[in-house]
């Protein structure tokens, strides 16, 4: 069977600050929405395909490299036991932001509860179930790159500062309809 690979977003020359990992290929589209994010940042990242129970010593290689690559924050998605953020977490002191995906029987929440019940001392942030979850861990990993860089810093007071007017935007536009 053809492994698939999810394409690099990378600029020629820059280094992924990122790694955006995912279990399956049936995630792409949610973890593409990080992506995006990421992109509106102007951060270098990555989109990989790694699953933790299917293939963990390419997970357990990955994420030996990840930090002397560059990569300084982790996000990963998974859904069903949800174990990737976990183990990935278990071998890197980066860190990692799970992801759980809306699938299966449970529509995530089996995938959140695996995410969020991580043991002492092998910390995963957890984000919302989803498409809005891939698009937070996005902007978290960005808040976390913007400790130590200014520039990123004053994109996300802008992009704050344009949903907030985005909203007043569209509370003036309804006060006709209800006024």
């Amino acid at each position: 069977m053809p492994r698939k690979r999810a394409k690099s977003t990378l600029p020629a020359g820059r280094a992924p600050r990122v790694g955006i990992l995912m279990g399956s290929d049936s995630d792409l589209p949610t973890m593409q929405e990080a992506g995006k994010i990421l992109e509106e940042f102007g951060v270098p990242h990555e989109l990989r395909i790694c699953s933790a129970h299917r293939t963990p010593d390419r997970l357990t290689r990955y994420a030996g490299e990840a930090e002397a690559r560059g990569i300084r924050v982790l996000i990963a998605g998974a859904g069903g036991a949800a174990h990737l953020a976990g183990v990935l977490a278990a071998h890197v002191t980066l860190p990692v932001i799970g992801v759980p995906m809306d699938s299966g029987p449970l529509s995530g929440l089996d995938a959140l509860l695996s995410t969020v019940q991580m043991p002492g001392g092998v910390p995963v942030a957890s984000v919302s179930i989803g498409r809005a979850g891939a698009r937070n861990a996005a902007l978290l990993a960005v808040q976390i790159l913007a400790l130590s860089d200014a520039h990123l810093k004053r994109k996300l007071a802008d992009y704050r500062a344009r949903m907030a007017a985005e909203v007043a935007t569209k509370d003036r536009q309804i006060q006709p309809e209800i006024g």
